[in-house]
């Protein structure tokens, strides 16, 4: 049987596309990705580009990009506070994936 610990260990061993996954997946990371690649946006216009995201889970997918470090998110200190998120030097990495995703939808979707 094995401990507490081995079950750890298990989990943290983990391939390249897995790493890729659990940064990325899910529905809406990927598209909140797919509309950062046009540039800057604010959180209202994500959730008009994002039919159908509610603005708790926009906030939490939001937050984990930031926490992988794909997406930067700015504050601007004013009254109302403004937010802006753009992609990082990492999030960038990802244009040539998002792309091929985006073909291969076109192709077979």
């Amino acid at each position: 049987m094995a401990t507490g610990k081995e079950k750890a260990v298990k989990k943290e061993v983990s391939c390249p596309v897995e790493a890729t996954l659990r940064a990325i997946g899910g529905r809406w990371k990927v598209l909140i990705l797919h509309h950062l690649l046009g540039g800057t946006k604010r959180f209202g216009e994500l959730t008009r580009a994002l039919k159908g995201v509610s603005a708790r889970t926009l906030t939490k997918q939001l937050r984990e990009l930031e926490a992988c470090g794909v997406i930067h998110r700015k504050v601007y200190p004013q009254i109302p506070p403004m937010v802006e998120y753009s992609l990082t030097a990492v999030g960038k990495q990802l244009e040539p994936v998002l792309m091929a995703m985006h073909d291969w939808g076109e192709k077979h979707g």
